[in-house]
This record gives C-alpha cells, sequence and structure tokens, in this order.
C-alpha cells in the first residue's frame, strides 16, 4: 500500500482512532438492559409498517421490542424507517412466530437507519427489487451463541437497484453479513463485518464500490462471485479499496451444499481467507491492508474448482480481468487452514515448499478460447505490488488431475499489464 510519508502522525491518529471504533463495536452491548416495550407499543410498530404511506418516515422509539411477526414494507416509496441510535432501539426478532427475515422490504428510495436487529430466524434486513435503498447505522447480530441457528445474511439487498450501506456492524451471520447480490449501483462503506462466514461479499452484481470497511474475524473477509443459475447472470466492475482486512481466521460455519435449503457455496471457502474472486468479472483490488489471514490474502479462482456443474447460460466460469495492485499484507498468524479443499491445495501444494500462507494465489484455469498458454494471461490477471519485496505468490496447474497438481512461484506472466475497471457511482454517493 502506497502511504506518504508527510503524515506520519495523522495516519497513526487515524488508525488509533478507527481501532477504538471497531473495538468498541465489537463489544456488543448488553440490549436486555433496555427497557423492554409493551405488547401494545410492539403492535403498535407493526400497525406502522402495515399502514406506511409513500412519503413517510417511521420513527421507531427507545427500547427493546420483543416481535413475534415480521416487519414488512410492500410496494411503497420514500420511507425512512429512523430509529433512535444503534444501541438504543433493538428490533428483536428471536420469538418470531411468522416469516424468516426481521424486516422485508420491497419500494423506492426506501431508508433505514439508526437501530439495532437481533435474532431473526432468516436474513436481518432483506431488501429486493428496490430501487434506492439506503442502509445507514444499522447494526444486525445474533446473540445466542448456536452459531448453526443463527440467519443466513445480516443486510441482504438482491436484485436491487442503486444500494447504498454506510456505517453499519453485521456480525454472527452463517452466510454473508453484509450481501449484495444481483443488484448494480452499489456503494458499500465504513461498515464492519466480524464473526460471519463471508464478512461483505458481492455477487452477480454490476458497478460496485466497497472501500472504508473493515472486515475481520470472518471465515473470509471480503469475496466477489459470479454463481450460475441466477436470474442476473455474470456481473461486472466491482472495486475493493481502502479496506481492512484482518485476522479472517473464523471457523466457517456455514450450511454445506445439499445439507438443507440454506446450502451455499461460501461453505467451501476455508478460514484464513482475505479477499476471495471467484468467477469474478472485471475487479480491482487496490489500497487494502490484507492482514494476517492465515490461508492466503487473495485468492483468484474459476468456478471449476468447486466441483460443481458449470453450464448455465450468459455466464461464464472463468475469473478475468482482474487488477490487484499496492496492497500491503501480512502472513505471520499461524498456519494455513486444512479443514477445506482450497485450504489444502494451498497449504500442500503452494510453490514455496513448506506449508506457508500465500499473499496470492491463481488457480491456473483458464479459457483456451482466449489463449492456449497460461504464460501468455489469458485471462488477463494482472498484479502488481512492488512495495512487498518477498511477495509469496503461487499459480496452479491442475489440469492433470489430482494425482499431478503442479505449482509454479514466477509471478512475472501476471505483471505485465493492468485493467481498467470503470465504475460511477456519483449518483449514490450524494445520498
Amino acid at each position: 500500500m502506497k502511504k506518504s510519508s508527510s503524515y506520519p502522525v495523522l495516519l497513526l491518529f487515524i488508525l488509533l482512532i478507527q481501532a477504538c471504533w471497531e473495538t468498541s463495536h465489537e463489544q456488543l452491548f448488553d440490549s436486555s438492559l433496555l427497557p423492554k416495550r409493551t405488547a401494545e407499543e410492539v403492535e403498535g410498530v407493526v400497525e406502522d409498517f402495515i399502514l406506511a404511506e409513500n412519503n413517510q418516515t417511521i420513527e421507531i422509539g427507545e427500547g427493546f421490542f420483543d416481535l413475534k411477526t415480521q416487519l414488512i414494507l410492500d410496494s411503497k416509496e420514500n420511507i425512512t424507517i429512523k430509529g433512535a441510535g444503534m444501541t438504543k432501539t433493538v428490533l428483536s426478532f428471536r420469538n418470531l412466530k411468522t416469516g424468516g427475515e426481521g424486516m422485508k422490504i420491497v419500494g423506492k428510495n426506501i431508508t433505514v437507519e439508526d437501530l439495532t436487529i437481533e435474532d431473526a430466524p432468516g436474513d436481518g434486513i432483506k431488501a429486493q427489487h428496490t430501487d434506492g435503498l439506503t442502509l445507514r447505522k444499522v447494526h444486525v447480530t445474533w446473540t445466542h451463541g448456536n452459531k448453526s441457528k443463527n440467519g443466513t445474511y445480516a443486510l441482504y439487498p438482491v436484485q436491487c437497484k442503486n444500494v447504498m450501506i454506510d456505517e453499519c456492524i453485521a456480525a454472527h451471520s452463517r452466510d454473508a453479513g453484509i450481501y449484495v447480490g444481483q443488484s448494480e449501483n452499489i456503494i458499500v462503506k465504513n461498515s464492519l463485518a466480524y464473526g460471519n462466514v463471508a464478512g461483505i461479499e458481492i455477487e452477480n452484481c454490476d458497478n460496485a464500490e466497497v472501500f472504508g470497511n473493515t472486515a475481520r474475524n470472518n471465515s473470509g473477509g471480503i469475496l466477489v462471485f459470479n454463481l450460475p443459475g441466477l436470474p442476473k447472470s455474470d456481473g461486472k466492475g466491482t472495486k475493493i479499496y481502502n479496506n481492512r482486512i484482518i485476522e479472517n481466521n473464523h471457523k466457517n460455519f456455514a450450511t454445506p451444499m445439499g445439507e438443507g435449503p440454506n446450502g451455499n457455496t461460501v461453505t467451501m471457502i476455508p478460514p484464513g481467507s482475505g479477499v476471495v474472486l471467484l468467477a469474478a468479472k472485471e475487479v480491482e483490488v487496490y489500497d487494502n491492508e490484507i492482514l494476517r489471514n492465515k490461508t492466503v490474502g487473495v485468492a483468484v479462482a474459476s468456478y471449476q474448482i468447486t466441483g460443481f456443474p458449470t453450464d448455465a447460460p450468459n455466464w461464464s466460469p472463468y475469473t478475468s480481468d482482474i487488477y490487484i495492485h499496492d496492497n500491503a499484507y501480512d502472513r505471520s498468524k499461524g498456519m494455513p487452514d486444512l479443514t477445506h479443499e482450497l485450504g489444502q491445495l494451498i497449504s500442500l501444494y503452494n510453490a514455496h515448499g513448506k506449508a506457508k500462507t500465500q499473499d496470492i494465489v491463481y488457480d491456473g484455469i483458464f479459457d483456451e478460447g482466449r489463449g492456449k498458454d497460461i504464460e501468455g494471461n489469458p485471462m488477463n490477471i494482472c498484479i502488481s505490488e512492488p512495495g512487498i519485496k518477498d511477495l509469496l505468490f503461487t499459480r496452479f496447474d491442475l489440469s492433470q488431475g489430482e494425482d499431478d497438481i503442479q505449482s509454479y512461484p514466477d509471478v512475472a506472466p501476471f505483471t505485465q499489464c493492468n485493467v481498467s475497471v470503470e465504475t460511477d457511482v456519483t449518483e449514490i454517493a450524494s445520498r
């Protein structure tokens, strides 16, 4: 990462402030100490959602609201849902009797801010088919301690447009804390994701910027995936920059594929993964601190590595047009993960002879329609990390099957290029 030597005191001050912010928010406040709202007051919140009119603000006061039904905002426009603050307004769905999500939103120009959602059996907030969604200073978590029973996603915009997620906290999801899927025009900034399987995930999306966030103590820090068989196929155009992706070494507690309706590809992510790009297109990863992730800093992989079928219309299983540059790495955190296949591949077959954490790995799977030789870099995987003197890079050759896996440390074929990733989120940024 490039850092100006002119401002060491200012930089130290900023880092100290940020560290204090993260620490204070990772110590979950005790919502049971808040005054418990009466059944009538809780029912009043439910009615406010049901009876909401366009161009209205729904204000939720201080206290602990024990909800037994989900909150639904359906086909409304220009609505603000506002609490009294993340530590002052808590909506608990532990005793939910009907529905899966805590809050479900469909509409246009919807804002949710200044509140906490706890213990939804499914997703904390799910927004679908919403154009203009802002989630600001929203905290979603699970508190009962049994992570296998936690919800799938904390913040879950899917099939949306013009999404802003700002100063939010997402913790303990059994899939992704902050997940944006099959959407376009997205900002995820200044947020904290911890204790999830995936901290932040951008999946099958176009035109996204992810910056100023901290992803720590997840199994995987920040993911960009393109998965087959979804209503929106290949996404492209994601920038990941100025994030702190730190110590994402948490046990992967996702539901395995084939074991129930919530099985997901993230079950394959090995603990200790900083950034994972899977079948991703046009992604730039730069100016991030990628520190003490025990397996790999950045993994570049095509969907074939999952072993799942790759036939899907208007979708490619290959990762292509990637630019990784000017990041900071620290691989001093323990030994690589051996509980998952990708971790085993990295640990046992890396090009450096020992079970060492790798800064960058590339599975080497490429589309022969774009070139016959990996040395020609047909998928346009571009790496420029001049500030790292001893970069540990491994490129695999899996073409001969499991009995003859080869690996190579030479990053040179991938250093003679760059990718121009074009994003434009100026309209969202003005919110």
